[in-house]
């Protein structure tokens, strides 16, 4: 059997780049969130002011993403890597100075788009700089720390604000910014994708249509699902939709995202996994940090640190899943992660009732399982995406599986809050705990069908045709100019 390519410094380099790059954006989803009483003491503003701070980071990030991968296969995902993560740093301190609630929301707009530029290219960044053996141990890092990201952002929000201010939230991604700008500059090679043209009418197409269904669902609880603005935005959103993919399939000439992309069973199926696991797993942690706060009593640091065996285990598990899938492939550990994911959440479930008073450690065994099951989606999900595709058509995979994602994310906070909010309330202990119960069985529900949905990629990636040569997308090594593409 050939001896694997070792990782080399150079793919070193590249994945502490993007994972540390990768954090900071996944981190900025819900870090806030823990701070907003203090935000509102300090800033002013109302109910609908507070909410927008969330939101805003949440709706640039979700509706760029596909955009920013496209622009880093037409300029150069090298150069708009360092783009993004410049905007990214600049609206972290502008955030931090901001003297009132509308600059402060207008800094996380600015935030998320930097975000949604740089986390996809962090993905194709990383494949074209890590030979294809190695990809399921580095794929595994890298998922398991944006994954820690997004699971410790309240705990992390929490203590900054607890132990400093509200502010250092965002002071924390500026020195961490300015550090990676020249180590990325130095380290990272170039490369692009095949097509030649931005596809203009397309791109605002999807972006629009991602814009009016994240903002419905964004909006759908605090303002009613039958309001004006939620109704116009998710129906206006599912028509833009739906004509984007009219215009991809029989128009564009220079498709953003070919359709023909959702023939592969390996696509469409790890994309579906994703999208309901992030449903699930959003939604859950969203009411869960709540419960351990306003039923459990703890401070917003000490939920945090009882949510670690959940969300620490991705820095254990995940490396190790990643290397067990180079070697046995990704799908039986995908399909495991997702059914123990959905055990845990059903676990929490049937052990919360707020008649016999909150047990912390009963749902220890829940917290576990959920952390493990976490760590097992995330590790081959990235290789099995990028591996379903062309490798010109990585950059574009990469943002459509993120976008996914976000819209899973913010489905998932819509939906379990309407099943909680039908079922229960924040009245009391037991109003909270009777809408969470049910919130959580739908979450369990969904990574359930999800775990269905991985089930159904294939177990071996198809090798390519030999007798086509496959274009690899030209690299560069920082400061020289571009190669010739290979054969």
């Amino acid at each position: 059997m050939p001896e694997k390519p070792a990782l080399g410094r150079a793919a070193t380099w590249t994945l502490v780049i993007v994972s540390t790059a990768g954090f900071m954006a996944s981190l900025d989803n819900l870090v806030v969130t823990t701070a907003l009483p203090s935000i509102r003491e300090e800033l002013g503003g109302g109910l609908s002011d507070l909410e927008w701070t969330v939101s805003a980071y949440t709706l640039s990030f979700a509706v760029l993403l596909m955009f920013g991968a496209a622009l880093g296969d037409r300029f150069g995902r090298r150069r708009l890597f360092l783009a993004s993560l410049t905007v990214f740093t600049a609206g972290s301190a502008a955030a931090a100075l901001s003297p009132g609630i509308g600059a402060l929301i207008a800094a996380r707009a600015v935030q998320g788009t930097g975000a949604a530029v740089m986390m996809p290219l962090t993905l194709t960044l990383l494949t074209t700089a890590v030979p294809e053996a190695k990809r399921g141990l580095v794929f595994g890092i890298w998922s398991g720390v944006t994954g820690l990201a997004v699971a410790t952002g309240p705990l992390i929000g929490g203590s900054l604000t607890e132990h400093f201010s509200w502010q250092w939230i965002f002071w924390l991604n500026v020195p961490i910014g300015l550090a990676l700008l020249p180590l990325a500059a130095r380290r990272l090679s170039e490369s692009r994708g095949t097509s030649p043209a931005l596809d203009g009418p397309g791109t605002v197409l999807v972006s629009l249509g991602m814009f009016g269904i994240v903002l419905g669902l964004i909006r759908g609880n605090p303002d009613g699902w039958t309001s004006p603005l939620v109704l116009t935005a998710l129906i206006g959103g599912g028509v833009l939709l739906a004509a984007f993919v009219g215009y991809e399939l029989w128009v564009a000439a220079h498709p953003m995202l070919p359709m023909r992309l959702f023939r592969s069973r390996a696509f469409s199926a790890v994309n579906a996994a994703s999208l309901l696991m992030f449903l699930g797993m959003f939604g859950s942690i969203f009411l869960i940090s709540q419960h351990l706060q306003g039923v459990g009593g703890y401070s917003p640091q000490e939920a945090g640190l009882r949510m670690l065996p959940w969300t620490a285990m991705p820095l254990f598990v995940a490396p190790v899943a990643g290397i067990l899938s180079d070697r046995i492939g990704g799908r039986p550990i995908v399909v495991t992660g997702l059914v123990l994911q959905a055990a845990g959440l059903a676990l929490y479930a049937a052990v919360t009732d707020g008649a016999t008073g909150f047990d912390y450690p009963a749902q220890i065994p829940a917290i576990v399982i959920c952390g493990i099951g976490m760590s097992l989606y995330f590790a081959p999900t990235a290789n099995l995406v990028m591996a379903s595709v062309r490798p010109q058509e990585q950059g574009i995979a990469s943002g459509a599986n993120n976008a996914v994602r976000e819209v899973g994310g913010a489905l998932g906070i819509a939906v379990l809050s309407a099943v909680f909010s039908a079922q229960g309330g924040y009245q009391s202990a037991q109003a909270f705990t009777d809408g969470l119960v049910p919130a959580l069985y739908v979450g369990a529900a969904a990574v359930g069908v999800g775990a269905v949905c991985a089930a159904l990629i294939p177990r071996r990636r198809k090798a390519a045709p030999a007798a086509a040569p496959a274009v690899e997308p030209a690299v560069e090594p920082a400061g020289k100019p571009v190669a010739a593409a290979r054969t």
